[in-house]
């Protein structure tokens, strides 16, 4: 059996840093709900607009990922093209029948490094 976990991992690693947004969707339930502003629900809206998004031509990598029974969260450090920090990301999904179902987020700017001695990851 699949743990959430891998179930997450495997999603993103497709969607954010192999940008393979075929092989995403697989992990995605049809109805998939967002409660991040900006985005739609549902599968096939939601891969889409992260195809067009501007995480497209972002460097994207997964920092860590905790997970309690059907909860993960995702720490991540996405770096637009010409921006230099970037931004720290949390995403938290729920998994229902080894589908991703639910989604939230919160987002940081990542600051200068002299006010974050010990790093923002």
């Amino acid at each position: 059996m699949t743990t959430t976990k891998q179930i997450v991992l495997d999603c993103f690693e497709n969607m954010f840093v192999h940008k393979d947004f075929v092989a995403a969707s697989a992990n995605v339930h049809p109805d998939f709900r967002t409660h991040s502003p900006g985005l739609p629900s549902g599968r096939d809206a939601f891969v889409e607009a992260m195809r067009n998004s501007p995480l497209i031509g972002a460097e994207v990598s997964i920092e860590r990922v905790i997970a309690d029974d059907d909860h993960a969260a995702v720490h991540l450090h996405v770096v637009p093209a010409g921006d230099e920090r970037g931004a720290a990301v949390v995403d938290i999904v729920r998994v229902e029948n080894g589908l991703i179902v639910e989604h939230w987020d919160v987002k940081q700017p990542v600051p200068p490094a002299a006010e974050v001695p010990n790093g923002m990851f």
